[in-house]
């Protein structure tokens, strides 16, 4: 090997271990910070999780209370925001990569839903606020629910698409030699092979509104209450998290403490449940 060789390769393998030196800094860095969160989340949520948070509503200041009002409205808008974003998420990506796979308008919704994947919340929140809550007079659940509807539909899309693409076309060959028509091929196919990757999709999606609050904060607002109304302002978690932590009151700042790990847990679990679902799928291949 000449001198210039053993030169490039000293170059390069000293490059090698300045990238591995700072790449190593980076990721103990984003372990030390993601840890000393997690940690302050837990000593200061855990004293103050109690019986008295799921049973009791939202108190005023000075009194004992709980999240319960709070709790249940994230649950019902979180729930009834999937039920309407999910199935539409799933018939685009159907579409996508069922129908038109290489057309024009295919190419369009995956740039369309490429962007709403990264569009801030806030900017969905003031669209459905201008779409609903201004027409209507009035703030309501339901106006959330479609905001974290719009929020769910992107993650959806792309993994319906994804999940789909990946079903070998030899199973949609042999399906229709069958004499199956195309839309039974595809839900009795190709929804069945893909179906772990896209119960995966909707539980991220779930994820990632779980504890989404600038769009809430310009639909369904707050409730001190207990409310079901779903045509009426309703409480929900993130909100009163915000609310709460800005207060001067020690007790809803503890509230609000409590509030942020129930939302952490939740998130984390989702989080563990679909990696769970993709390692399963994984080692079905």
């Amino acid at each position: 090997m000449d001198t210039a060789m053993l030169t490039l390769y000293a170059r390069r393998k000293r490059a090698h271990k300045v990238a591995m030196v700072l790449s190593s800094i980076a990721a103990l860095s984003a372990l030390v910070a993601l840890t000393w969160i997690l940690a302050t989340l837990f000593v200061k949520g855990f004293g103050g999780l109690t019986t008295h948070v799921f049973t009791q509503m939202t108190p005023p200041p000075g009194s004992d209370g709980g999240l319960l009002n709070a709790i249940s409205g994230s649950l019902i808008q979180t729930i009834v925001g999937t039920l309407i974003g999910t199935p539409l998420g799933i018939l685009a990506g159907t579409y996508m990569a069922e129908y038109g796979r290489n057309t024009k308008l295919t190419t369009t919704v995956r740039f369309i839903n490429d962007v709403l994947l990264s569009a801030p919340s806030i900017v969905v929140g003031l669209f459905v606020y201008e779409i609903m809550v201004k027409p209507m007079g009035h703030f309501s659940a339901w106006a959330g629910c479609v905001a974290l509807a719009i929020l769910v539909m992107p993650v959806v899309v792309r993994t319906t698409e994804d999940m789909l693409l990946l079903v070998p076309d030899s199973l949609r060959e042999a399906a229709s030699a069958l004499g199956a028509p195309r839309w039974l091929v595809i839900q009795q196919v190709c929804y069945r092979a893909a179906r772990a990757g896209l119960i995966t999709g909707t539980i991220l999606a779930v994820a990632r509104i779980s504890g989404e609050t600038a769009p809430l904060l310009f639909t369904s607002l707050n409730n001190q209450f207990w409310s079901t109304n779903m045509n009426a302002p309703m409480a929900n978690l993130p909100v009163v998290i915000f609310q709460f932590a800005l207060s001067p009151y020690e007790d809803w700042q503890r509230l609000a403490w409590v509030g942020a790990l129930l939302i952490t847990l939740t998130v984390l679990a989702l989080n563990i449940i679909a990696r769970s679902l993709s390692s399963v799928k994984a080692s079905e291949r």
